[in-house]
């Protein structure tokens, strides 16, 4: 008998996409993730759609759609505010660059489509009714909580060396462990990985490194030597092992690097900068991470005042708190929460005084002795030294000699 889940929430939103592409003859299936998170009993955030009808078909049948990636068969539906990503069933050619197929075919049969998915846990399909199409055992492994490729591992992994990585992510999310002709497959193509973009790594290592159950994603990361193929990771294997220690799940993606470079021994954030750049994060991330490792490095000998507190930011300084906490550092959360709470200003724009003010009482020219000034009131303010008041700031600069 086939397995059956009940259609609700993303999957009942979305069920006009699959009646109308049923409706006009076509075969219509909601597939992968959403479909295995269902079987698991998890929240389904997002549904994707695979049809027997081809991108021109599926085009002709809905009022608004985006051609999002057509080539290789995915029209966006748009209907009811909500977009859905509905994709031909297809077949892919011999790949020569571990990354791409050479060409892709539309085809009308759904056991074709789901022989090229990555994983059995990842190639289940439902209908409209709710009835789960398995043809990979996908239910067992489920059962059993293995990893396992579809069909030849080797052959997956040489299509897209990226499933060795989503591998060991699902490890880590979902607490499974990797079937033994997948881990040996991994072992022996971990190279593979070398001709991946560094941003599709990236994610995936994220999302390994944020997972409930990250010390057995890890364990499937070092033991197969993907680890060596990461930016910056070839002897990073110790530090990897005590990230993945952390006694509790990462929430944020700033924490996972700040730990990282923490653990790697980085002591500058110029050094931990140019880590974060070969992993081609964003200039932000970069920035957030590395003070977070500057703040904890500083924590190591000194205690928190007001200014560090305002030029770290109240966010950054409460994480950090935390941060140590859990890392068995010095901490202390109440002063930091104080400090917080009783901040002068919470940035320059509170100040009461800025550069056209102190250029119309000295009537003097800005020059780099206005921005000066501004900084060293900004200071005194936030360090209690004078009132945030215009007049007391203005006899402050002038008794300190700054105007």
């Amino acid at each position: 008998m086939s397995m059956k889940v009940p259609i609700k929430g993303e999957f009942k939103k979305a069920l006009p996409v699959l009646e109308t592409l049923q409706k006009a003859g076509f075969e219509a299936y909601f597939v992968g993730g959403s479909v295995r998170d269902a079987l698991l009993g998890k929240a389904v955030n997002d549904v994707d759609i695979a049809t027997s009808a081809f991108p021109e078909e599926i085009k002709r049948l809905f009022k608004k759609t985006v051609d999002v990636g057509i080539e290789h068969g995915t029209v966006m539906v748009l209907m009811d505010d909500e977009s859905y990503e509905v994709t031909t069933f297809r077949t892919e050619s011999t790949y020569q660059d571990y990354r791409r197929p050479d060409s892709v075919t539309f085809v009308r049969s759904l056991k074709e489509d789901l022989k090229r998915r990555d994983l059995t846990i990842n190639a289940f399909a439902m209908d409209n009714d709710g009835v789960i199409q398995d043809f990979f055992n996908g239910e067992r492994d489920l059962k059993e909580q293995i990893i396992r490729a579809v069909g030849k591992p080797e052959e997956r992994f040489h299509e897209d060396a990226l499933r060795m990585m989503r591998a060991v992510r699902f490890a880590s999310q979902l607490g499974f462990q990797l079937e033994a002709d997948t881990f040996y497959a991994i072992v022996v193509n971990a190279h593979l990985l070398q001709n991946i973009a560094v941003e599709r790594i990236q994610v995936e290592f994220v999302k390994m490194a944020m997972g409930q159950n990250v010390l057995q994603g890890m364990e499937a990361f070092f033991t197969t030597n993907l680890y060596q193929y990461c930016p910056g990771m070839s002897h990073g294997k110790v530090a990897l092992r005590r990230f993945s220690l952390f006694p509790r799940p990462v929430k944020k993606e700033r924490h996972v690097w700040a730990l990282l470079l923490y653990f790697l021994g980085i002591q500058q954030v110029k050094e931990g900068a140019a880590f974060l750049k070969h992993w081609k994060l964003s200039n932000q991330l970069i920035t957030e991470s590395t003070r977070i490792l500057e703040l904890i490095l500083y924590r190591h000998h000194s205690p928190l005042n007001h200014y560090k507190v305002y030029t770290f930011t109240p966010p950054i300084v409460w994480e950090t708190e935390d941060l140590l906490e859990l890392l068995k550092l010095p901490c202390d959360k109440r002063a930091a929460a104080n400090l917080i709470h009783t901040l002068p200003i919470q940035s320059r724009d509170e100040l009461d005084i800025n550069g056209r003010i102190i250029m119309e009482k000295t009537n003097n020219r800005g020059g780099r002795w206005l921005g000066e000034a501004i900084s060293m009131a900004e200071k005194a303010v936030v360090l209690g030294a004078i009132p945030n008041e215009q007049q007391a700031i203005l006899e402050w600069l002038k008794e300190s000699k700054y105007i």
